[in-house]
């Protein structure tokens, strides 16, 4: 899997995307990957990426490519 994609027309790493859905930092970040999803707002597809807010917390984000919709396995 390529370790940059394409999200809302802008080419982002792993740890951007994570700092795209937290809204903050993040001190590390997984490869991304697809999700086998469809966007609830748009249709469009969604990609996932795993990510350490903190040192004791471990996310799963996920987030459209095509619209600002995204979510966290904590929502």
């Amino acid at each position: 899997m390529a370790e940059n994609r394409v999200v809302q027309g802008r080419m982002v790493t792993p740890k951007k995307l994570a700092e795209l859905i937290e809204g903050e930092s993040v001190m590390d970040a997984e490869p991304i990957e697809d999700a086998d999803r469809e966007c609830p707002d748009c249709g469009g597809d969604v990609i996932t990426v795993g990510y350490m807010p903190s040192v004791t917390e471990f996310v799963t984000g996920y987030k459209c490519q095509d619209c600002d919709w995204s979510e966290t396995d904590r929502d």
